[in-house]
């Protein structure tokens, strides 16, 4: 049996190639859960402040429900994101709405200084 020069273990030229892009897609759906986070977390704690349904327990529900839907289309769109993605960005939104409002009732500022 003989070996083609050039080949990887399976015969695949392709493979590492294919683990950087999972490797980028990851770390672009982390960055994506993290922006949804912090972002709605701040615009709830400073701009939403005196807003009462800001601190119901439907604002979180509602504001990951509708990033899920504005970032559905876009997945289908980029070649390195998938549906996870789309549901990750929606989880975080929701979940940085509802620490943003945790910050309003606990009247905890996070500021630089």
């Amino acid at each position: 049996m003989k070996l083609r020069v050039g080949t990887g273990v399976g015969g695949s030229r392709d493979i590492g190639r294919s683990t950087v892009f999972d490797l980028l897609a990851f770390a672009a759906t982390i960055a994506v859960g993290v922006f949804g986070y912090f972002t709605a977390r701040r615009f709830v704690r400073d701009r939403l402040k005196f807003v009462d349904a800001a601190q119901t327990l439907r604002a979180p529900v509602i504001a990951g429900l509708v990033a899920w839907a504005i970032a559905m289309p876009l997945v289908w769109v980029l070649p390195l994101v998938g549906p996870g993605a789309a549901m990750l960005f929606g989880l975080s939104v929701g979940m940085g709405v509802r620490a943003g409002a945790k910050d309003i009732r606990s009247d905890r500022r996070i500021t630089a200084g």
